[in-house]
């Protein structure tokens, strides 16, 4: 039977900064309550789509009430047939929501040069409306390898999900996800990234065991820490370097006041 492919979603993300003591904490106590996901261990890679500004990014890490990103997301490196996804990632008040269509790498690669679609639905029409309006492009990939778990059947609520990253990395050119996942690294080494998905509350299991190891919830964006990093350090390093360049030299202190 083939597998369905679940096009809008409505829940609640929260994401963890853990260390490798607390990862495999959090694995020993997950166990009889999560078990590994249908595709369990994966490589996820994402094409972020900004403005030339990075209006996008710069709203979203101002903590707005409403935000919203335009992303395309394969799982693994695509070749041409193979369907990647399309999507709105938006939040507001907490509360995740996301629309997407799934496309063909070569078709979702034609989409984003020229905007046309070989079947138009009400969902890609609310995507194109955000790409055009805003004039959205491809800035940045971003890659993780994920290690995922749903809610242990008859246990817990199937909807339940709680998936590890790590390697996190990211490349500014070849912006195209059938370009491989290579990328420099976005984290430090040993840093897993926790997210916990639900639609409404976390279990009782869950809040204890978060507490015993000392694991807090945290703010946490793959391309807010890009920009933040990378695009604003290097912003930061060419002021200081225009600063240096323009300092008067050492000797011109000496010189007599202009009369």
């Amino acid at each position: 039977m083939a597998e369905i492919i679940q096009n809008c979603f409505k829940r609640y993300e929260k994401k963890f900064l853990l260390t490798k003591a607390q990862y495999e904490a959090m694995k020993r106590g997950m166990e009889g309550h999560m078990e590994p996901d249908a595709h369990s261990n994966y490589t996820i890679c994402n094409l972020y789509c900004d403005t030339d500004d990075w209006q996008l990014i710069r709203e979203s890490i101002e903590k707005p009430v409403y935000k919203e990103k335009l992303r395309i997301r394969s799982y693994g490196t695509a070749k041409g047939s193979d369907n990647v996804f399309v999507e709105i990632k938006k939040k507001y008040d907490g509360v995740v929501y996301k629309r997407r269509i799934v496309l063909p790498a070569d078709e979702a690669a034609e989409y984003l040069k020229t905007g046309t679609l070989k079947e138009p639905s009400q969902i890609s029409r609310e995507i194109d409306w955000m790409r055009t309006r805003l004039d959205l492009k491809p800035r940045v990939f971003i890659g993780y390898d994920r290690e995922a778990y749903a809610g242990a059947k008859g246990v817990e609520n199937p909807d339940l999900r709680i998936t590890f990253d790590t390697n996190l990395r990211y490349r500014e050119d070849h912006l195209d996800l059938r370009e491989g996942d290579s990328g420099s690294a976005l984290l430090e080494d040993g840093t897993v990234l926790m997210e916990i998905k639900i639609p409404g509350t976390a279990p009782l299991w869950l809040a204890r065991l978060l507490s015993e190891n000392d694991i807090h919830m945290t703010s946490f964006s793959k391309y807010g820490t890009y920009y933040k990093n990378v695009v604003l350090g290097r912003s930061t390093e060419n002021r200081q370097g225009d600063t240096k360049l323009c300092s008067l030299p050492s000797w011109t202190r000496s010189l007599p006041a202009a009369r």
